[in-house]
C-alpha cells in the first residue's frame, strides 16, 4: 500500500517539480561529465599528453591540479552560496539560478581555448556559481509548490532527478566520448557545458510559485 501511495504521488507531482526535475536532469548529467572527464581532457588539451595516457608524469601533473582547481570550484560556490538570498531579492530565484548555470556552462566551454592551466581558474570560478545554485536554488523555487504534508515524500522523489542523469552518463559517456569524440575528453566537457546552457534556459520556463 506505501509503494502505491508513493507511485501515486510521484503520478501527481507539481507541474512546478516537473519543470525543475527538466533543469536538473540537466545540470547533473553536466556535473558528472565534468566530474568525471576534467582530468583527462586537462591533460590532453592543456598539458599535451597523448591520448590513453594515464601513467606519465605530465598525466599526474593535471590530475593534481584538477584537484586543485576542484577546490577552487567548492571554495567559490561557498562564498557565493551566502551571496544568493540577496541576489535572488534583486533578480527572482529563477533569475539567479539561469544565471548561475549560464556561469558555468561558459566555464565548461572555455576550458577548450585555455592552454595555461593557471588561467583555468577562471572557468573554475564560473563552475563555481553554477554548482553553489545547484545546491539551493532549485529547492528554494521547488518548496512553496508543494503540499505542507507530503513535503518529505516529494524531496525524497526529487532526488531521482539527481541520480537519474547520473546513472545515464555513467552508462553512456564513455562509449560516447570513445567513439564519437575520438577519446578526445574536451569535448565531453564542451558538451556538459552546453547540457547546463539548456538547463539554464529551462529554468525560465518553472512556474515558481512565490515571484520574489
Amino acid at each position: 500500500i506505501q509503494c502505491s501511495a508513493i507511485f501515486n504521488d510521484i503520478k501527481h507531482m507539481t507541474a512546478t517539480m516537473k519543470q525543475l526535475g527538466i533543469v536538473q536532469f540537466f545540470s547533473w548529467i553536466a556535473l558528472f561529465g565534468m566530474w568525471v572527464f576534467t582530468t583527462p581532457a586537462v591533460a590532453q588539451h592543456v598539458y599535451g599528453v597523448a591520448v590513453g595516457d594515464t601513467v606519465s608524469e605530465g598525466y599526474q601533473d593535471a590530475g593534481n591540479w584538477v584537484g586543485i582547481l576542484f577546490g577552487v570550484y567548492n571554495a567559490v560556490a561557498m562564498v557565493y552560496a551566502l551571496l544568493l538570498p540577496s541576489i535572488a531579492r534583486q533578480i527572482g530565484r529563477k533569475g539567479t539560478h539561469a544565471v548561475s548555470l549560464l556561469a558555468g556552462g561558459a566555464g565548461l566551454i572555455s576550458i577548450y581555448f585555455i592552454t595555461d592551466p593557471v588561467a583555468l581558474i577562471f572557468p573554475m570560478a564560473g563552475i563555481g556559481l553554477a554548482w553553489g545554485s545547484i545546491l539551493a536554488m532549485p529547492y528554494a523555487i521547488l518548496a512553496p509548490s508543494l503540499p505542507a504534508h507530503k513535503m518529505g515524500i516529494y524531496m525524497g522523489v526529487f532526488n531521482i532527478f539527481i541520480t537519474l542523469p547520473q546513472i545515464v552518463n555513467g552508462l553512456l559517456g564513455g562509449p560516447v566520448v570513445k567513439r564519437i569524440f575520438d577519446s578526445q575528453a574536451i569535448y565531453a566537457l564542451i558538451l556538459s557545458g552546453v547540457f547546463l546552457l539548456i538547463a539554464a534556459g529551462s529554468v525560465m520556463f518553472v512556474d515558481d510559485k512565490v515571484k520574489k
